[in-house]
């Protein structure tokens, strides 16, 4: 009974937690508010609910545009993670040498590639008219495919592969019932789900690391549009704040705030597909 009221708790969560994401971006203006100076580095409770930054435009804006920039690309990357990890686990219960050799091998191959300078280079080829955090969100998850297929091909040997496949042929299951029930649902669920909860936070964190980099380049940004605000520009404002003593510390402790959003719905996520 407390196993499931634990689980209720961190499914709750989960869903509370993205669903915050997901109207924060709904909420968000295609445009940013004009520069007024006269209301620059107000708190929280001078201009709610956030304040604004060192233009006077209001901290929400960073919030909700920052949300928009990262919910359904994390969303999809995390998706497809599971989804790689779910394919490769199931193969992994074939009985085939050839199979099995061809699948270590692109695991090799790709869990080789240097994640960053691979998405860096991407970012650099990809055209100005498709500037968007998904296809770099889509060549991550792509880069972490191998760590999800390893851990659920894990899982499969644990169970006997397609010894334990077999074994429930002969006790007259469906291919279905054998491979999406026992296999994807009972076992391999709380590895495939923890794996794309993970890969969404490591979506977002890489849409802050890319804005940060541009901003220090001073160069257009990888992942949007120059008319979006970001979450790196609430940090950038928080950095000002701790080195030069700029009365900006509410920017900082927004965007912390923000990225600690990410992670605790990544966690809930995966402690609601937790197996028992």
């Amino acid at each position: 009974m407390r196993m499931k009221q634990r689980r209720i708790f961190f499914i709750c969560l989960a869903i509370a937690c993205f669903s915050l994401l997901l109207i924060a971006a709904s909420m968000a203006p295609d445009l940013p508010s004009t520069i007024d100076r006269k209301n620059a580095f107000k708190l929280p409770w001078e201009v709610p609910p956030f304040g604004t930054d060192m233009n006077g435009r209001p901290l929400i804006e960073y919030a909700t545009q920052g949300a928009k920039i990262i919910a359904i690309p994390s969303l999809v990357a995390g998706v497809l993670v599971a989804f790689f990890g779910m394919i490769g686990g199931l193969l992994r219960a074939v009985e085939s040498p050839i199979l099995q050799a061809l699948i270590q091998l692109l695991n090799e191959i790709i869990g080789a590639l240097p994640r960053m300078v691979v998405i860096l280079v991407a970012a650099l080829l990809i055209p100005p008219s498709w500037r968007s955090l998904l296809p770099l969100a889509v060549i991550w998850a792509i880069l972490c495919a191998p760590g999800a297929i390893d851990e659920a091909g894990s899982v499969i040997k644990r169970l006997g592969g397609a010894r334990f496949v077999e074994a429930l042929r002969a006790h007259g299951f469906s291919s279905w019932r054998i491979y999406m029930n026992h296999i994807v649902w009972h076992n391999l669920r709380p590895v495939l789900v923890r794996q794309g909860a993970e890969t969404m936070m490591m979506v977002a964190f890489l849409e802050v690391a890319l804005s940060y980099l541009s901003i220090v380049e001073l160069q257009s940004s990888f992942t949007h549009s120059d008319s979006m605000r970001f979450w790196a520009e609430l940090l950038q404002e928080g950095y000002r704040w701790l080195a030069l003593g700029i009365p900006s510390g509410h920017a900082l402790a927004l965007g912390i705030s923000l990225l600690g959003l990410i992670v605790v719905t990544a966690m809930a996520i995966g402690k609601a597909a937790e197996a028992r």
